[in-house]
């Protein structure tokens, strides 16, 4: 599901306030790999034509069953949804601006995690957001929902992906932090087929919920207004 698709599902129509669109990515390590063809930059190239975004997630605000919020929604579609620098600052300032503006947060994940082209800097990413979420809920006392869909892995999983107040997966949503076979091959064992599918996952206590899309706004819904945050 796209992330334009799943504006349209969560967020009421006419509402829609997007942020940072014009931000993109350059190419900081000057990546090179001898196994890929094309630039790190023909890449990027690539993927906003196809897709028509920017980047790999979309971030904004507006009204959930007339509740403000905030959202960023991931994009699997480009690139893999990979974490790269922009990705983090998107995320970051709208983790920000939800706490200025005293806004319940919803950030939707579909990642393959950190992107390899942009080395450290990405991995960065994890500990900018991790810190602007821990002043947004422990010293803002905000309320932070975080949505896992498949997949959702690698640096998401191990950082804002886990951090939500409440977090919720979609049904057979392909959830980990490492991929089976990189697991396999690294601890030369096998792993048990399903483990790494919520259903297995929510019996094991990683998260809250299992929601279908088609309920979900409604579920969102009830749940900011149980935090006291309500239609205007």
């Amino acid at each position: 599901m796209s992330s334009s698709d799943r504006i349209e599902l969560s967020i009421d129509p006419g509402t829609w306030n997007p942020m940072d669109e014009d931000m993109v990515s350059m190419d900081p390590i000057e990546f090179h790999s001898e196994e890929e063809s094309e630039s790190y930059k023909n890449r990027m190239d690539s993927y906003q034509r196809k897709t028509g975004l920017t980047e790999a997630v979309q971030t904004g605000t507006g009204q959930l069953n007339g509740i403000p919020v905030a959202i960023g929604i991931m994009d699997f579609q480009f690139m893999g949804g990979s974490m790269g620098s922009v990705v983090g600052e998107k995320i970051t300032r709208l983790v920000e601006h939800a706490g200025n503006q005293l806004l319940p947060l919803i950030l939707v994940c579909a990642s393959g995690g950190a992107r390899m082209q942009e080395g450290s800097l990405s991995l960065m990413q994890m500990a900018k957001i991790s810190s602007a979420l821990y002043e947004y809920q422990k010293n803002k006392r905000l309320f932070y929902v975080s949505i896992l869909t498949s997949p959702t892995t690698g640096g998401v999983t191990a950082s804002f992906g886990m951090l939500g107040d409440i977090i919720i997966a979609e049904p057979d949503a392909y959830i980990a932090f490492a991929g089976k076979r990189v697991i396999e091959q690294t601890l030369n064992t096998t792993i048990p087929e399903g483990s790494q599918v919520a259903e297995y996952l929510f019996q094991k206590g990683l998260f809250d919920s299992i929601v279908p899309r088609n309920p979900l706004k409604g579920v969102l819904s009830e749940l900011f207004q149980l935090h006291a945050f309500f239609p205007l």
